[in-house]
């Protein structure tokens, strides 16, 4: 890796986002060289035609200019593509330093060659990265949207219900289920939007659009902190535009 290259440097939690003016390249180019590299660094995919390697590091080469920004504000500063690049860099430098030692006997892992997994040289346990299906739906009643809070939204925002599937269920069962737990409520009609990877940390968002089926609305304190029917003209504040969820519901508005 003599050649320049792409990198998406992660620094304190932040990406290092580049604001050469001559480039105009989002993520910095760069060459192995310019950094003091405790792993193999990952080579997660393509920017500008050129390969685009991620690495987390202590420090920032002097000679790079730029700034540490958080993955979730490069969606609205330098777009989708690049939101979604980072994002898949954040999630493979977790899997890479979490995963240096066998979870089985403790032995130090190496990296594959031909696919993205550690292997324990000892007893030969694999470990991928690791993804987390999340089913959300948003349930319709005719003119209205149920729409739901968390305690840790930011004041003032409704999104659309959520939650993790569990060992051994569908994602059908999982919205069925998480829509039951934190609002008490029955769906039916359950219709696909489209899916999402979120790297905060490791998701893989699932979502759904529903009809209401019956049970009046009972939110479950313990996840619910705020829940109720919004009609499409009087909505509450929304999630960012980066997330599926206010996608979701600017569909049903469509």
């Amino acid at each position: 890796m003599s050649d320049l290259t792409y990198w998406i440097v992660r620094h304190s939690n932040q990406v290092f986002i580049s604001t050469q003016a001559e480039s105009g390249d989002v993520f910095p180019l760069a060459r192995a060289s310019d950094f003091d590299l405790p792993h193999s660094p990952l080579l997660i995919g393509q920017w500008q035609g050129k390969p685009c390697y991620a690495i987390e590091a202590d420090q920032i080469p002097t000679h790079l200019v730029g700034e540490l920004r958080p993955v979730r504000s490069i969606f609205g500063s330098e777009g989708a593509e690049a939101f979604a690049l980072a994002g898949r860099a954040t999630q493979m430098i977790d899997w890479q330093k979490n995963h240096q030692y066998c979870g089985h006997c403790g032995t130090p892992t190496i990296m594959k060659t031909t696919e993205f997994a550690m292997e324990c040289p000892s007893c030969r346990l694999i470990a991928y990265p690791r993804i987390s299906p999340a089913v959300m739906v948003l349930v319709e009643r005719g003119n209205d949207l149920l729409l739901a809070r968390s305690p840790h939204f930011k004041p003032g925002v409704f999104s659309a219900l959520a939650g993790f599937v569990e060992p051994g269920e569908t994602l059908e069962q999982c919205a069925v289920r998480e829509v039951r737990e934190e609002v008490g409520i029955e769906i039916t009609n359950l219709r696909y939007f489209k899916s999402q990877p979120w790297p905060f940390p490791n998701s893989l968002m699932i979502a759904y659009f529903a009809d209401y089926a019956g049970g009046t609305i009972t939110p479950d304190p313990s996840e619910i902190e705020a829940a109720d029917w919004f009609s499409r003209e009087a909505l509450p504040l929304l999630p960012d535009p980066v997330s599926i969820a206010r996608q979701l519901i600017e569909a049903a508005l469509r």
